[in-house]
C-alpha cells in the first residue's frame, strides 16, 4: 500500500494557527493534496484530545480512522527550554504514539512537569534526555523525533540554541533516536553532507499551522507499508518500505539563508562569513541560517549521496505555481478556480505536480501555467531565498529573475553577491 504521510501538523489550540482547524477540514484538504495519512497534531492539549477521541476510531492497528475512513496517527510536539553543557537550549520534539491509552500516560507524566492546557505545543524546562527517558518508561513504541532539526531558534541543530550532534543532545539515550525531521529550510541532500546523520532516517513533514493545501503536505513521506503503527515504526526505524520524501525547496524555507529581517539583509553562507555574521546595516548579529549551519557541521562535499539514502523530490505547491504565474494571491478566487480544474481532472495535487502530462495540462489550464508546472517538476524555478523568518519567493518570470541580481551599493562595496531588500 502506497501511503503519503504528513506526520507533523498543529491543531487550532497551538499558537499562531488557524482557528478553523478541525479534523473535517484537515481531512478535506489532505485528500485534495493527495495525502492519505496525517498526524493528529497536539495530542497533549485536553480539548483537542477530546475531539480526537470523539471523532477517530481505534481498531488495534495503531492507525486511527475518521468516520469517513481517512487515516490518522496520534502525534504531538513538545518544546523543551533548558540549559545543558553551559548553554541555553531550545529544542522542539515530535512524538508519535500507538493509541489513546498511551497518550493518556504521556499526558499524565507531562502534567507532573507543567501545564498542558494553555498551548498545543507545551513548553517544559527539563532536558531532551529526560524527555526520552520519560517516554521510554511508558512505551518503547513512542517515537521521539527532533522536529524541524535545523531551525535556528528551536531545532536540535539550530544555530542559536542547538547542539552539534544528536549524541550531544540526547547523550546516553541517543540510541533511542531513530530519525530527525529535516524541516522546511533544509532537504535531505543538505543533511547527507554530515556523516554522523547517516544512521538517522530523514523525515519530512509540513509543521502546518493551517489546513490549506499550500501548507498541509508541503513536505511529506512516501511509504510502502500496511495500515499499522508497527509498519510505520519499521519505516522510520529501519527504512523498510520508505520510498521517498516530498520536499519544499529549502530556499523557500524561512531560515535558509543568513540574514536580518529588520534590515532586509539576506546573505549566502560565504558572504555572511565575510562580515563575521554582523549585519552591514545595523551592525548587530545576523540570524545564522540553515545553509550556513550545515556548512559549519558538514564533513562532506555537496553532491555526496550515502548508500542508505532515501530519495526525494523538491516541489513548489500547486497553489503557489498558479498564483506566481497569474499574479494573483495564493488564496484568491482566481487561483482556486484553476486549482479545482486540475484537481477535477487528475484527482489530487500530487498527481498534478508529479505525474500529469504537459499536453493534458494545456487542455485544462493556460499554456503558461502548464509550462510552469512542468518547470517546477523539473526543478527549473529560481528563488529569492528565505531568511530570518521571511519565506523565500519562487520567481516565475524573467523580470523577477533580473530583479534578484540588483545588489545595493552597500553590498557591492563589501564584495557581496547575495542580497534581498
Amino acid at each position: 500500500m502506497k501511503i503519503i504521510a504528513d506526520l507533523q501538523i498543529h491543531s487550532r489550540f497551538s499558537r499562531a494557527t488557524s482557528k478553523d482547524i478541525t479534523l473535517q477540514n484537515l481531512e478535506k484538504y489532505a485528500r485534495l493534496k493527495g495525502l492519505n495519512l496525517l498526524g493528529t497534531g497536539d495530542f497533549t492539549h485536553p480539548k483537542w484530545l477530546a475531539e480526537l477521541k470523539s471523532e477517530l476510531k481505534e481498531d488495534g492497528s495503531g492507525i486511527l480512522s475518521s468516520k469517513s475512513g481517512f487515516h490518522f496517527v496520534l502525534q504531538g510536539e513538545i518544546s523543551n527550554i533548558y540549559s545543558q553543557d553551559g548553554k541555553g537550549r531550545r529544542v522542539h520534539t515530535l512524538l508519535l504514539a500507538r493509541n489513546f491509552e498511551i497518550v493518556e500516560q504521556i499526558n499524565a507524566a507531562l502534567l507532573k512537569k507543567g501545564r498542558l492546557d494553555y498551548d498545543g505545543r507545551p513548553i517544559f524546562g527539563f532536558s531532551c534526555i529526560e524527555l526520552v527517558e520519560m517516554m521510554k518508561k511508558i512505551d518503547d513504541g513512542i517515537e521521539v523525533i527532533p522536529a524541524h532539526a535545523w531551525t535556528p531558534w528551536y531545532g536540535i541543530f539550530g544555530s542559536m540554541t542547538g547542539f552539534d550532534s544528536v549524541e550531544e543532545c540526547f547523550k546516553e539515550y541517543s540510541h533511542k533516536i531513530h530519525a530527525i525531521e529535516t524541516g522546511l529550510s533544509s532537504d535531505p541532500a543538505m543533511n547527507w553532507r554530515i556523516s554522523k546523520l547517516d544512521r538517522y532516517t530523514l523525515l519530512s513533514s509540513s509543521d502546518a499551522h493551517s489546513f490549506w493545501p499550500w501548507r498541509l503536505g508541503r513536505e511529506a513521506n512516501v511509504f510502502d507499508m500496511d495500515w499499522s503503527y508497527d509498519g510505520l515504526l519499521q519505516a522510520i526505524r529501519k527504512r523498510k518500505g520508505f520510498l521517498e520524501t516530498i520536499e519544499m525547496w529549502p530556499h523557500e524555507g524561512k531560515y535558509h539563508y543568513t540574514g536580518h529581517r529588520n534590515c532586509n539583509v539576506c546573505l549566502s553562507p560565504r558572504d555572511a562569513l565575510k562580515l563575521n555574521n554582523i549585519c552591514p546595516r545595523c551592525r548587530t548579529p545576523l540570524t545564522v541560517g540553515v545553509a550556513q549551519r550545515v556548512e559549519m557541521l558538514a564533513d562532506r562535499e555537496e553532491g555526496f549521496v550515502p548508500s542508505n539514502a532515501v530519495p526525494f523530490k523538491n516541489i513548489i505547491s500547486l497553489s503557489e505555481v498558479i498564483a506566481g504565474t497569474t499574479g494573483n494571491a495564493v488564496s484568491s478566487r482566481q487561483v482556486w478556480q484553476e486549482y479545482y480544474k486540475l484537481i477535477g481532472e487528475f484527482g489530487n495535487e500530487f498527481a498534478v505536480l508529479l505525474e500529469a502530462e504537459e499536453d493534458r495540462l494545456k487542455k485544462i489550464i493556460s499554456e503558461k501555467i502548464a509550462e510552469n508546472i512542468i518547470k517546477n517538476r523539473n526543478q527549473k524555478i529560481p528563488f529569492k531565498p528565505g531568511y530570518d523568518g521571511v519565506y523565500g519567493v519562487p520567481i516565475f518570470d524573467a523580470k523577477g529573475a533580473e530583479e534578484k541580481q540588483k545588489i545595493p551599493k552597500i553590498m557591492k562595496q563589501a564584495g557581496l553577491q547575495e542580497f534581498i531588500g
